[in-house]
């Protein structure tokens, strides 16, 4: 059994990779992290999210959870909770997989320095989704066919969301200007302002747009455009359990590397 944290554990994501941890038959959760001044402080983790009692109760304190000497933590919060909890995590030599988006490039980069220092393993990924992974792939290989197209992303959430645009959608803007052998800072358009904004042609732009409403949990759409056709690849997550799903697959899978270092979903994918 792989010893198992989840940090964040009684938010909407984090919760249910907690249900997921504990329904699989390999993994063991053995402690729960969250916010100061929740609520669910004290609470079972099983009983929280509609289970039996498995005798580990939610806390807000990082030493407490660290104690139950888990092998993987596991993050879903916020940027600025994760870049003041996980290297605490790295120092005490625990594995880390961190499916919050919006992290600074300084905090990614101590990660991945720090995960090579100790010689323990690392993800980050802003989606845990096996299929969003694989979409990843599919889109930056269409892009490297379709010389001379232009290229569009369009990413939809629900409205609670605060980070934009998602971390998927800024993970294909740069998947798809690797593929076309272009600087993404040099032709990403973050959106577009009112006013005559004319395109610029094919490779030499990428925009990214978002949208928020309602309750959408996650859609994202590649428009590859040429003359006279188009292509659209498009992901819908109708739940958040493809994300935990693939939370779950990634704990198994980086615990069955045997090299420590960092790690990427797509490494899981292939």
């Amino acid at each position: 059994m792989i010893r198992v944290c989840v940090s964040g554990a009684d938010g909407n994501m984090g919760s249910l990779v907690v249900k997921y941890v504990i329904q699989d038959p390999e993994t063991e959760l053995v402690s729960a992290l969250t916010m100061q001044n929740s609520p669910n402080i004290g609470k079972d983790a099983g009983t929280l999210v509609g289970l039996e009692k498995i005798g580990v109760k939610i806390s807000d304190k990082i030493s407490e959870v660290l104690d139950a000497k888990p092998e993987v933590f596991i993050d879903f919060t916020v940027a600025s909770a994760a870049e003041a909890i996980v290297p605490k995590v790295l120092e005490r030599g625990i594995n880390c997989i961190i499916g919050t988006t919006a992290l600074s490039k300084d905090f990614i980069k101590n990660f991945e320095d720090t995960v090579k220092k100790k010689g323990i393993k690392g993800m980050i990924s802003p989606n845990m989704s096996l299929g969003v992974n694989l979409f990843l792939s599919i889109a930056g290989v269409l892009a490297s066919k379709l010389s001379g197209y232009d290229i569009e992303i369009i990413e939809a959430h629900h409205h609670r969301k605060k980070d934009s645009p998602s971390g998927t959608a800024a993970k294909l803007a740069g998947i798809i200007a690797k593929a076309i052998e272009k600087d993404l800072d040099s032709i990403v358009k973050w959106g577009r302002p009112k006013g005559m904004t004319k395109r610029k042609i094919g490779a030499e732009e990428i925009g990214v747009h978002s949208i928020r409403g309602g309750d959408i949990v996650g859609e994202h759409t590649v428009l590859y455009a040429g003359p006279g056709e188009r292509i659209e690849l498009i992901h819908r997550a109708h739940s958040r359990e493809c994300f935990a799903a693939g939370t779950v697959e990634a704990i198994k899978f980086i615990m069955e590397q045997k090299k420590p270092g960092i790690y990427q979903m797509s490494d899981l994918i292939s």
